[in-house]
C-alpha cells in the first residue's frame, strides 16, 4: 500500500501489539486468476526457528485453501481504527480526509495438520476465552466432537516476509489545528472518532 513518509509506521514492538489487537484481519490470495479474500481471525507467533509467523484456519468449504500452495505469498490486511476528518475543523481553507491505523503483512503459507493445527486452535480460543466468564477450551470438548470438527478445516502458517504498517494521524498539521481535530473527535458520539483522537495525543506526544 502507498504510505506517505509521515505516516510510515516503524515499531516493530508497537505493529505486534496492534496486529494482536486487532487480530480479524483480511487474508487475500490467487484463485483461479483473480484475487480472492476472507475475513479471518489470526494468532501471531514464533515457528520452532523463532521466526515470526501468523496462524490460522480456513473452512474446507471455502476454495480458498485449495491454491494456498506451499510458499504461495499471501497477503493479510490488519484494519484498526478510523475516523473522517471535517474540513470545517482547519482553521484555513482545506479538504476532507481520513485517520487510521492499518497493517498490511506478507508471507509466505505452510499448510499444517495433526497436533500444529490443534496447537493452533487451542491457543486462537484460549486468547479470546481469556477472561470471560464460563470459559471454554479445546481441551474441554469432547475428543469425538473436536474430531469431527477439525475435519472440516485446513490449518495453516504464514512465515512473515514483509510488513507495512500505516498510522496517518494528521501528523502533517501544525499544534493548533491538531489540537482542534482531537477536541472535535472526542466530541463525536462515534467510538472509532474518540479512539483515533487518543492515538493522536499518544503519537503527538512520542514524536
Amino acid at each position: 500500500m502507498y504510505i506517505h513518509p509521515l505516516n510510515r509506521w516503524k515499531d516493530d514492538a508497537e505493529i505486534a501489539t496492534f496486529l494482536q489487537k486487532n487480530a480479524f484481519a483480511t487474508l487475500v490470495s490467487q484463485l483461479d486468476e483473480k484475487p480472492w479474500a476472507t475475513h479471518l481471525p489470526f494468532v501471531l507467533d514464533q515457528n520452532k526457528d523463532g521466526k515470526a509467523i501468523l496462524s490460522g484456519h480456513i473452512a474446507k468449504a471455502n476454495p480458498q485453501w485449495k491454491n494456498l500452495a506451499d510458499d504461495q505469498e499471501v497477503l493479510v490486511i490488519f484494519q484498526g481504527p478510523h475516523a473522517y476528518i471535517s474540513s470545517s475543523w482547519y482553521n484555513h481553507e482545506n479538504v476532507p480526509t481520513w485517520n487510521y491505523l492499518a497493517v498490511h503483512v506478507y508471507g509466505k503459507v505452510n499448510l499444517i495438520e495433526g497436533e500444529e493445527l490443534m496447537d493452533h486452535l487451542k491457543k486462537l480460543v484460549n486468547i479470546y476465552e481469556d477472561g470471560r466468564p464460563n470459559r471454554v477450551s479445546v481441551e474441554t470438548m469432547s475428543a469425538d466432537y473436536v474430531s469431527k470438527q477439525v475435519k472440516a478445516l485446513v490449518g495453516f502458517e504464514i512465515l512473515i516476509t514483509d510488513m507495512h504498517g500505516s498510522r496517518k494521524l494528521s501528523q502533517n498539521r501544525d499544534e493548533a489545528n491538531h489540537q482542534n481535530i482531537v477536541k472535535k473527535l472526542e466530541e463525536s458520539t462515534f467510538p472509532l472518532d474518540k479512539e483515533i483522537a487518543e492515538e493522536m495525543r499518544i503519537d503527538r506526544s512520542d514524536s
